[in-house]
This record gives structure tokens, sequence and C-alpha cells, in this order.
């Protein structure tokens, strides 16, 4: 995934830094690393606490970059994965169209993410000319 959006992003550039916000698994600190300079990084972590599965405390980690804690946050992104699962079957466990082949599952995205990125905005520029 990080080596995908290095790819198809714009290099940052210390006065021009791309920000990352994440969960609090730590393999994104050393995977960042791996692809991107420390100084061209604004990254911090959302640590979710959860008690019997409810959400009691968010904790707010600046890793890279000194990130505004109010900035820290994921919810665009755990937006975006519903939105994946809800239309995208395959990535809902236990269904009849679970891949078996990663190759498949990664077709199933890449499509998606096509649809998502230039029909979805094609039907919004429709509806503002009405």
């Amino acid at each position: 995934m990080i080596k995908d959006m290095f790819y198809r992003m714009e290099l940052p550039f210390p006065d021009n830094k791309i920000e990352i916000y994440s969960d609090g698994n730590d393999e994104y600190t050393s995977t960042l690393k791996d692809f991107y300079c420390e100084t061209c990084i604004t990254y911090g972590q959302l640590i979710k606490i959860k008690k019997s599965g409810r959400l009691v405390e968010k904790i707010k980690v600046k890793v890279f970059g000194g990130p505004s804690p109010r900035d820290i946050e994921t919810t665009d992104i755990e937006n975006f994965n519903g939105i994946l699962r809800e239309r995208i079957g395959r990535l809902v466990r236990k269904t009849k169209c679970f891949s078996k082949r990663e190759w498949r599952q990664w077709c199933a995205l890449q499509l998606f993410q096509f649809y998502w990125n230039f029909i979805t905005n094609l039907k919004e520029e429709k509806h503002q000319r009405c």
C-alpha cells in the first residue's frame, strides 16, 4: 500500500510535506522511513483504547514532523474503508464472493479505484451542471 502511494504521488519536500495519520500500528513508522525522508513527512498516530468493545479514550501521538494534535484523526480513512467494504463484497469476511486469490482482490480494488476517482466525479459534475 505504501509502495503504491509512493509511486502514485508527487514526492514531498521539507517545504511541501505529506501528512499521514494512522492507527497505533508501529509497522507504519518503519515502512514510511523506507520510502520517505523524515523531514518530508508529518505523521501522527491515533491510538484507540477500548474496553468491552467500547471506545473509552483516544491517544494522539506525534511521530514525525510535529503534527498538531487536533489534526491527528483517522475518520476519513475509516469512512473510506467502510465504503470499500460496502461496495466491494470481496472485502467482507464470510461472504460468497470472498477473494481466495490475492491477484483477483487487487484487480477488484483497481477497478473500484478507477470508478471512484473518475466515474463518480463525472456523475457529480453532471449534477452540478443541471
